[in-house]
């Protein structure tokens, strides 16, 4: 055996067990962040479950629509009665999470404190398993510390904390999807494999299944990682239609569903001119009134009832593209208030209004604060490494854009929190000292007069 063989044997031995060793740590890390995290929220949800399971005329803090149509479910009725009395077929909310309290609610009890506290700690592991996608996204983008910071910094954030553990609702599930979505998408490019880009449409139609909202980022995840395959020299066109009809196999099933059972078109949910209509009615007492929803009004209720669905939304859409219409300006200062409670938690300081949300002066201070560490963190990153900046930026840009037209709150921002958290991790931190060192071989042994070779840096993934 050549000593040049043998060199190379160790050379590779080392790397071999260096690469083992940082899978081990990098899994004893990540370990450790979903057991905090599941921890933490698990103490929440022990404070909580009883209140959601309190007895009350309609259950409504057992997740509101979800909850009821999870229970027409459990009853063997159907996907129907979106509001406590029984009203028929609907598609006012999407499927993934109603489907998934219902199995809870066959197992557990209907209404049931086991069944607040299963479902509870389901969402609260679905947001502590976000912390994975969350260091992977950050990693291959930025390098190791900045995604072991942003992955602890998951784990304490308040708002994946509140909205996992005390809110029945698709908040956990939905963030969990879209942040490895997104992590998915930013190595896409990299995948040859027809099957992996066809995995990568079923998972985002999955997605989109728990919130239609994301459908609006498929498109651009996809051709930025087209546009990196075409930039490259590969097939883009065959690995784009794989993508595309995996996508359309998923949600096609539910839109034939909508359009036997509600005899209109509605991919996923028809439920938009109702919100439509109760952001621009004319009301700006709240970003959202009660009064304007059948949940929280008899008479709206009355008129769901008699009319059906189908014709109670299809009214709601004449009479807001009416009154939008007659007050554009209102319509445009109204919006733009939307989007500032959106990035800020603020809609008014009248007393009134914070007799009725006396939590909304310290939300404002902290989601403004979250909002700034996120711009800042953007312009940071942008500076660095405009690449990995931009599908972050048009996140920030797109996804909010259904939330300035109808009504916005913080709940609203939880499927790209983990993405906003990944961007306030930057804004802290900094990225300067974020760079992976390599070394240059010299070709040849330099002399002992010339200069050291230089130290390259670069953001690690590039």
């Amino acid at each position: 055996m050549t000593t040049l063989y043998q060199a190379e044997l160790t050379e590779t031995s080392t790397a071999n067990r260096t690469d083992w060793l940082y899978i081990r740590s990098a899994a004893i890390l990540l370990t450790s962040m979903v057991c905090c995290a599941f921890l933490l929220r698990i103490a929440v949800v022990a404070s909580s479950f009883l209140s959601i399971a309190a007895r009350s005329p309609d259950h409504g803090e057992f997740g509101a629509e979800m909850g009821w149509v999870a229970r027409s479910l459990a009853l063997g009725h159907g996907f129907s009665s979106p509001f406590f009395p029984s009203t028929g077929p609907t598609a006012l909310v999407p499927p993934l999470f109603p489907y998934l309290l219902a199995a809870v609610f066959r197992m557990f009890g209907l209404y049931t404190a086991k069944s607040a506290f299963v479902i509870l700690s389901l969402d609260s592991l679905l947001c502590a398993l976000t912390c994975i996608p969350v260091y992977l996204s950050l990693k291959y983008a930025a390098g190791e510390r900045p995604a072991q910071l942003a992955g602890w910094l998951w784990t304490i954030y308040p708002f994946a904390i509140y909205f996992s553990g005390a809110q029945v609702w698709d908040y956990a599930l939905t963030a969990f999807l879209f942040a490895t979505c997104f992590c998915f998408a930013q190595q896409l490019h990299l995948q040859g494999r027809c099957s992996v880009w066809f995995g990568f449409g079923v998972l985002y139609g999955v997605t989109v299944l728990s919130n239609p909202s994301l459908l609006s980022m498929f498109p651009i995840l996809l051709l930025t990682a087209l546009w990196k395959v075409k930039r490259s020299g590969g097939s883009w066109l065959l690995r784009s239609i794989f993508s595309v009809l995996a996508l359309i196999a998923i949600v096609a099933p539910w839109s034939l569903r909508n359009y036997r059972d509600m005899h209109a078109a509605s991919p996923i949910r028809d439920g938009f001119w109702l919100e439509f209509w109760a952001g621009n009615s004319g009301d700006t007492s709240t970003s959202n009134p009660a009064w304007a929803h059948p949940a929280t009004n008899l008479v709206e209720m009355q008129k769901f009832e008699a009319e059906g669905e189908t014709a109670y939304l299809a009214h709601k859409h004449t009479i807001a593209v009416r009154f939008v219409r007659h007050h554009p300006l209102f319509f445009a200062g109204v919006s733009l208030r939307r989007a500032i409670r959106f990035w800020t938690g603020f809609w008014s300081f009248r007393r009134s209004y914070l007799q009725s949300e006396p939590l909304d002066i310290p939300n404002v201070f902290f989601c403004t604060c979250i909002t700034l560490l996120m711009l800042r963190g953007i312009w940071r990153w942008w500076k660095v490494d405009r690449g990995h900046t931009v599908p972050y930026l048009i996140l920030l840009m797109v996804f909010p854009l259904p939330y300035y037209l109808t009504h916005s709150s913080m709940d609203y921002r939880q499927p790209i929190e983990p993405e906003i958290v990944m961007l306030v991790t930057i804004g802290l931190f900094g990225i300067r000292d974020w760079t992976r060192q390599q070394t240059l071989t010299p070709s040849k042994t330099p002399v002992s007069n010339q200069p050291e070779p230089q130290m390259v840096y670069r953001l690690s993934g590039e």
